[in-house]
Order: structure tokens, then sequence, then C-alpha cells
């Protein structure tokens, strides 16, 4: 155990907190005499919200395992360490005409931890979740040993690793296709929708663009519940360019970073702030043109344009809620959730609403249907409340995202999700389940 050292880890969100031994290996080597210590976690760029990279024992740190392999123009093919950074990613490869196939709501995402939540962005309507674009993972095991798994080789294996939460095992390097592009902008169309049902019409309406997500207001009511912002995209061609971009595609404006210095006080977010927030951006919304040039970062990334954004939510953190609802059941349980929310008050400013392709994956968390995301400050009110929105979601078949989780029960977990018993028996079966527990896995018997 001389190789760790005991920390505090928290994930993105901040809430809860854990210390535990945490090693940081330069080399994937050095892992297997980690591993056997037993109940361990890979954990990359710290950026899933609850307890999933905390591990129940100990917590392999990965991010010095960060080169980039090898590439293939072809096929657009990347091979790569898994602690390598999407942001990274992007960096080296837009201006040579590429971009990630999927990305999630920040670029300060690991490569592996990608793979292990089969991260999904406002694409999945089309192209489907990470994993979709990955081609092979190199896996250390329980035993030590480092198994290359793919759609052909090792595929139960592979299967259960896309949105495994990296419970099968460390991944340590992978090779994912990018898209190709011809500039680095998006051309952005906002659709004011009055109403939920209005927002899910623009949504199916729109189900041949590229990109789509909305903003959601969760604390309107009545005739205007679940108003929303529906933005959709598509990567501009050079040539549709205005000519004073068309010499440099790939060259976007350089925006000013911004911090959050300090822990927000806990009585800062409260109703009447964050209603006055979502009425003045909603109004913002429909006096803003409906379209818009956007740069890459600004529209697949905006909250990293704030670092330290998870500070607006004081010292005690946030939680998130996050499900996926079934197609036939989408519009009721959205009506049930948003309405419970706003009798409670608890509003999230940073409410956002996709819509979602089949399932794809064994594990993975999108089903064809809508999913919803609310952000809480943690405490008291909040836990209640977000129990009422587990009950919810659960009546109305939905599922929940690991990757946001900090506070689910095992029982509604297990009722949710028949999978997951499916997953608990491949891990028995393999030895996972004694050399690979976070905190997370611990609490949902995992």
């Amino acid at each position: 155990m001389q190789a760790f050292r005991t920390e505090e880890l928290t994930g993105w969100g901040r809430y809860p907190r854990r210390a535990g031994p945490v090693a940081r290996p330069r080399h994937a080597e050095a892992l297997g005499a980690l591993i056997g210590a037993g109940g361990v976690i890979a954990r990359g760029n710290g950026r899933a919200y609850g307890d999933s990279a905390m591990g129940a024992e100990a917590t392999l740190d990965l991010r010095r395992l960060n080169r980039m392999l090898s590439f293939n123009a072809e096929a657009g093919r990347l091979v790569a360490e898994a602690g390598v950074l999407l942001g990274d990613v992007i960096a080296t490869f837009l201006p040579r005409g590429w971009f990630p196939w999927v990305t999630p709501g920040t670029k300060f995402v690991t490569l592996g931890g990608a793979i292990a939540a089969d991260v999904h962005g406002k694409n999945h309507h089309r192209d489907g979740a990470f994993g979709a674009f990955v081609d092979w993972i190199d896996v250390m095991g329980a035993d030590g040993e480092v198994v290359r798994a793919s759609r052909d080789e090792n595929s139960e294996l592979f299967a259960w690793t896309l949105g495994g939460m990296g419970l099968t095992g460390v991944i340590l390097r992978a090779a994912i296709r990018l898209r190709p592009v011809e500039s680095g902008w998006i051309a952005q169309t906002t659709v004011p929708a009055q109403s939920l049902a209005e927002a899910m019409d623009a949504f199916e309406a729109a189900d041949d663009a590229s990109y789509s997500v909305a903003w959601i207001d969760c604390l309107a009511s009545g005739a205007a519940l679940g108003r929303s912002l529906v933005m959709t995209g598509e990567h501009v061609q050079a040539d549709d360019l205005p000519p004073q971009r068309r010499t440099h595609p790939y060259r976007t404006t350089r925006k000013r970073q911004l911090s959050m210095p300090f822990d927000a006080p806990a009585a800062a977010l409260n109703r009447f702030s964050v209603g006055a927030f979502n009425a003045l951006y909603w109004r913002r919304g429909l006096r803003a043109p409906r379209e818009a040039l956007v740069d890459w970062d600004s529209y697949f990334y905006p909250l990293d344009a704030i670092l330290g954004w998870n500070r607006i939510y004081g010292r005690r953190g946030f939680v998130q809620f996050q499900c996926a609802l079934p197609l036939n059941a989408s519009e009721a349980g959205l009506r049930a959730l948003l309405s419970e929310t706003a009798v409670a008050g608890q509003g999230s400013f940073l409410a956002v609403l996709k819509r979602f392709g089949p399932q794809q994956s064994r594990f993975s968390f999108p089903m064809s249907g809508y999913t919803l995301a609310l952000d809480f400050p943690a405490n008291a009110r909040t836990l209640a409340l977000l129990d009422r929105l587990d009950a919810i979601a659960t009546d109305h078949g939905g599922r929940f995202y690991l990757a946001k989780d900090a506070r689910l029960s095992a029982a509604t977990l297990h009722r949710a999700d028949p999978r997951a018993a499916a997953f608990c028996a491949m891990r028995r079966e393999t030895g996972c389940d004694r050399a690979f527990a976070s905190a997370q896995s611990e609490r949902l018997l995992l």
C-alpha cells in the first residue's frame, strides 16, 4: 500500500465527500499490484458528479496515462491511453479537420471516463452514445492481465464495459473514431417553445438535425409548464462560412476564461433567485436571433467557460437528477417530474432536456425517448424531493444515469433497471466484484 496516499475525494458535484487511499501510477505496468489490493476503481478527471469514481477501498487516478499513440487518417481512428482528455483530442485534431463523434457537456472528461459511462451528447437521437464509435479497448482485469475487447473479440467484456462505470476492469487504452468536419463552427437554430408539448413537437420536427438540446424552465407551471428553448445545430461547411472566416475555418474567437473563485452562499440559490434567472433567460431567448453562427466551444461546452462553476451551489455541493423515460411515457412522465419540481420550489437553472435514440450497448443509460437533467443544491429538502422524483421516473418506466448519481438507493435502481441484476451476476462470475468496487457500487449493490 506504499503507492497509496490518503486524500479526500468528491465528484464534480462535491457531494458526497470520502477520504481514502489514492494512487497515481505513471504507467500501466504498475497497475497490476495496485489492483491486487481489491475494492479499487479507476478515476479520470473527476467529472462524474457523485461517488462513482471514488474507490470502495482505494482509487486509481489514471490522469498520468495520457498519451495519444497513433492516428489513422483514412479511418479517422485515434488510439490513445485512457487518461487523455477529450479537450486535448479536440485541440490536436480539430485543426486537422476532425472532431469527436459524441461528446458530453464538458471537454474535461477523459477517454476512459467517457467509455466507462458511455457518455451521450446532443446527437444521441442520430448517432448514439460514445461507445458506438469505440472500436476496441484494452482492459486490465481482476487477475492483472490485459485483454483486448471489441465487438468481435471478447465481445461480452466489451459490451458490459460500455456504461459499466469501471466495474469490469481498468480501461487502459482505446481506439476511437473521429468525424471529419470542415470548420470549427456550428449553425445554431433556436426555437422557443411555450409549453412541454410544444418543446417535444420541436424535437420531433428536428429529428433530422445533427444536434438538438433544450434548456427547460423547471419552475414554470400551468399552461407554461415545460416552456423551453430548443436549440439544434449543424457543423458548418467551409464554403458556407462568411467570407472573412473561410481562410481559417477552424480558427474561432478566443474567449476570456472566467472562474468562480469562491463558494457561493447557500442562501443565494432559492426559489426566487432561480425563478428570476429562468424568467430572464426565457425572455432573452425570445429576443435572440433564431439563426446564429456559434463556435464549437460555446455550442458544446457553455459551462466550461466558467472554471469551477460547481462552486455556484455553495460549500455543501449539489446533486443532479437525470433520468431517461421511454418514448410512450415521456410526456406524462416529464409533466409529473416538472410539476413536482415546480410545486417544491426547488428550481434548477441548469435544466436540460434531450431526445434519445435506441439503446445500443448492454448497460448504457440511454433508451429511445427523452432525458431530463436537473441540478439542485445538496440539502435535506433536495434529497427528499429527489426521492419523489425517483418514484415518478420509475413509475413511468424510467432509468437513471449512474455518471450523475450521488444518492440513489439500491432498491430504486434494481426496480427501475432489471439489467442491474445481470450486471451483478456477470461481476460475480468473473471475479470483478472482489477487485473493482466504488463507493457508488457498494451503495447500489452492483
